[in-house]
């Protein structure tokens, strides 16, 4: 299992934040002098050393790229990539580490959560707005008030978050909506466990369905909560399939998602696809292929073209279980098994996160510099058509495209 995911379900009581997207703090991170030595020189007009763009080619992105990056002190920050690869804005400045955010696809504004505040800001970082103080989180019952998770309907018009439970917040009115309370229980001296908490993952495209974390004292899962008539559909099924904290893909039509796990420990790795409708989940690929082989997958999406791609390997048994696996780019039908073809000979012994392309043309890679280095790393396109790599940032995490 990825350290990142271990850490959110295992440690799910002290470090419920993290269930929206890693922390700096949760994990080491390398060379951190270097890192915003190479982050302010972008900041300061310097291009980032990167394989340039083609004369011809005006755009290297689809869209913008937003991702955290750590400022001068130290403290994640957001940043903007324009759409050429280069042009690099830092969006927010605050005293604290960002934790989390999301990106309005229409206009480009962000809502964060830093200092256990949620906060809007616009695209080009002016109009910083407080939405909810959280307060001095409790030291011995963090997630009583910590604010936990933000995240974007597709029309703009509502952000869900966790804070005591589920919250819907109207950009137009301000107001918010608790839909969901979080299930606690107080076992004395002043200690309470979380009996399931609620926490806001992805909305579906078409904004109908929401997937949210289910968090536990020890462990994790998923359901999908239907705002239009406030309904909580379950997973069923597959009970050792990890599915939650937000690495869970919605289809284009939002019928199903797509999960899997690229590492075997606590959870089986394996790559699952739900039905939002009912919650039942199905095993594509199975960790344990039965035949003295494990496989593993990650990231999948099915692209508008038809066909599913995500990272793969499949490897013989042995006792080398926790680490990061040496995956390989494939393309397969929407079973995950059918016409599976590795669509190049690259391999990905580093990669802690990647993000696809809107139409599966090219994958940025986000790779680790050192072994110590568990979120984050180099930001590089990966192209299927021979063209080489372009690498866009030294060192980026939790990627997200903006409009």
């Amino acid at each position: 299992m990825k350290p990142v995911r271990f850490i959110v379900i295992v440690l799910f009581a002290s470090l419920l934040i993290s269930c929206a997207g890693p922390t700096p703090a949760s994990q080491p991170t390398p060379d951190v002098n270097a890192i915003v030595a190479q982050t302010m020189a972008a900041l300061t007009g310097v291009a980032p050393q990167a394989t340039p763009a083609s004369p011809s080619t005006s755009s290297v992105l689809p869209r913008s790229l937003y991702f955290l990056a750590p400022d001068a002190a130290a403290h994640a920050q957001l940043f903007r990539l324009e759409r050429d690869g280069k042009t690099l804005k830092q969006i927010t400045a605050e005293p604290a580490d960002v934790d989390t955010f999301d990106v309005n696809q229409s206009d480009g504004r962000v809502v964060y959560v830093s200092n256990n505040q949620m906060l809007l800001i616009n695209a080009d970082g002016s109009g910083r707005t407080m939405l909810l103080d959280g307060g001095v989180k409790d030291v011995n019952n963090p997630f009583l008030n910590s604010i936990q998770s933000a995240v974007w309907s597709p029309n703009g018009e509502t952000i869900a978050y966790g804070y005591g439970g589920l919250n819907l917040y109207s950009v137009a009115t301000g107001v918010s909506n608790r839909v969901i309370e979080n299930l606690l229980d107080d076992i004395g001296n002043g200690f309470i466990i979380p009996r399931e908490l609620y926490i806001p993952s992805r909305y579906s495209p078409d904004g109908t369905k929401l997937s949210v974390t289910l968090g536990y004292y020890e462990g994790a899962s998923m359901a999908i909560y239907y705002p239009a008539g406030n309904s909580l559909v379950r997973l069923s099924n597959d009970q050792g399939a990890l599915i939650c904290c937000g690495e869970e893909v919605w289809t284009a039509d939002g019928a199903a998602l797509y999960a899997a796990n690229p590492s075997m420990g606590m959870f089986n790795s394996g790559l699952w696809k739900v039905d939002a409708a009912n919650g039942q989940t199905t095993t594509l690929i199975p960790g344990d292929a039965g035949n003295g082989t494990f496989n593993f997958a990650d990231n999948p999406l099915l692209a508008p073209d038809g066909w599913l791609y995500f990272f793969f390997a499949s490897r013989p048994a042995n006792d080398e279980f926790g680490g990061r696996e040496s995956l390989q780019l494939v393309r397969a039908a929407a079973d995950g098994v059918a016409g599976r073809t590795v669509l190049l000979p690259d391999i990905f012994d580093q990669m802690n996160e990647s993000l696809w392309s809107p139409d599966a043309s090219f994958v940025i890679v986000v790779s680790a510099t050192n072994d110590q280095m568990w979120q984050g790393g180099q930001a590089e396109i990966v192209y299927f058509d021979g063209r080489p790599r372009v690498m866009l940032v030294p060192f980026a995490r939790n990627l997200k495209w903006g409009p």
